[in-house]
């Protein structure tokens, strides 16, 4: 009894650590308010970068501004995208058309005002960087550093191949 108990224990948390790896398939919005699948704006022919950030987190603000400056270059050699998930609450993303728009970022801009994909990828604190290939989470950093980026960029190149 114990053994098969074991079994079936152990058969449900390799069900969920699989389960965990897909991306979630949650709407969000576009700044123009229109509703979009993540999964819709996903890279179909590569890798994608999927970055959750707010207008008031200095670490995410300097993470994305350190991709911007090399991103053109990260395109054309691993055609990679990015999306930059803004986790505002209906009280800041007011802020979010202006400060994108303020900092010309070449991203696709999504609004996570309820925080769905937020707590589907069980973010307990952002920045929360989470790579995307054929809709699976492959690889996940939270946090960020000055040079973060260049080991973000090293991950891109190895599953790009």
């Amino acid at each position: 009894m114990k053994n098969l108990l074991f079994t079936l224990c152990l058969g449900l948390y390799c069900l969920s650590s699989l389960a965990q790896n897909d991306l979630p398939s949650i709407d969000l919005k576009t700044l123009d308010g229109k509703a979009i699948a993540i999964e819709d704006a996903t890279n179909k022919d590569g890798i994608t970068i999927i970055s959750l950030w707010a207008t008031w987190c200095v670490p995410c603000l300097k993470e994305l501004d350190a991709i911007n400056d090399i991103y053109e270059e990260w395109q054309e050699e691993t055609n990679v995208k990015l999306i930059a998930v803004s986790v505002d609450d209906s009280r800041t993303v007011k802020r979010v058309k202006s400060m994108v728009n303020g900092k010309d970022w070449d991203y696709t801009i999504l609004l996570d005002t309820n925080n769905d994909l937020k707590r589907a990828l069980n973010a307990s604190s952002i920045p929360l960087t989470v790579l995307v290939k054929d809709n699976k989470i492959v690889y996940e950093h939270s946090g960020y550093s000055p040079g973060a980026e260049m080991e973000l960029y090293k991950k891109i190149k190895e599953l790009s191949k």
